[in-house]
């Protein structure tokens, strides 16, 4: 399993250095599907994996003037009630129904970075100083963000940088490399809170593999870092995209047969 976890470890960290948070989402298959994890102790370490790997990812970003970190801790803490909430709910989930919940939620992804590409493409956020009325909105979508992201962590042991980046460019006004290098630290935070959730539930975490696992998705990360200013960021979504889809058809494929 741990000559399976060095690539495994790698290529995730590759997407979360090169594409933010939005990476992350592939780390639980990756644990259930090559390293013969049971899906809820998968959720389990993927937190800690992802938390780590987030953090050390974010100072790479940080290094480079891609972080805002008042706004990046605010909405990270507003989303720690939701992991809490978020990882209670998943303890009570059947395994094949989380994944396919889960599969559900990368079809979604998917969706996601696709409309994002087509908003974003060409455009750049233009900043003014907002009412009173525009403050409040933006206000009470951010909470609803935050929460929200803050929910998919607890529940499915992901960064949920899918629903983070495009909320910091479009409800707080962030450029794209901002909100993916500020992405990082929300995910920091919130995987924190979600894996400390669950260290009193019965879930075994395989501590060996994920060691390995964290620390060569650790030199992913930095390598994913530098590949994100020589690779067109429209080629990597693309990329990442059909990935994405592949993968939830395959889990859909071994998962579904056995809820029906």
């Amino acid at each position: 399993m741990l000559s399976i976890a060095v690539p495994a470890g790698l290529l995730i960290g590759l997407l979360l250095g090169a594409l933010g948070g939005g990476g992350s989402i592939l780390t639980v298959p990756v644990l259930v599907y090559l390293l013969r994890q049971e899906p809820h102790a998968a959720t389990a370490g993927s937190l800690l994996i992802v938390g780590i790997t987030a953090a050390a990812g974010m100072i790479a970003h940080q290094r480079a003037g891609r972080v805002r970190l008042a706004p990046g801790i605010a909405f990270g803490v507003l989303g720690v009630a939701g992991s809490y909430a978020g990882t209670r709910l998943s303890s009570n989930v059947p395994p094949d129904l989380l994944l396919s919940l889960f599969a559900g939620l990368m079809l979604a992804a998917a969706a996601a970075m696709l409309r994002r590409g087509r908003e974003t493409s060409g455009r750049r956020t233009a900043w003014q100083r907002p009412g009173a009325s525009t403050v409040l909105r933006r206000g009470l979508k951010t909470v609803a963000a935050a929460t929200g992201v803050g929910l998919l962590t607890g529940f499915f042991g992901v960064g949920g940088g899918f629903v983070i980046v495009p909320a910091l460019v479009l409800v707080l006004g962030f450029d794209m490399p901002a909100a993916v290098g500020t992405s990082l630290l929300v995910i920091a935070i919130n995987s924190a809170a979600a894996l400390a959730a669950r260290l009193g539930s019965h879930v075994a975490i395989d501590w060996p593999l994920v060691a390995v696992f964290t620390a060569v998705a650790l030199a992913g990360v930095l390598a994913g870092h530098r590949v994100t200013s020589r690779v067109d960021a429209s080629r990597l979504t693309t990329a990442f995209t059909i990935l994405l889809i592949a993968v939830a058809a395959y889990s859909l494929a071994r998962s579904l047969p056995r809820l029906l």
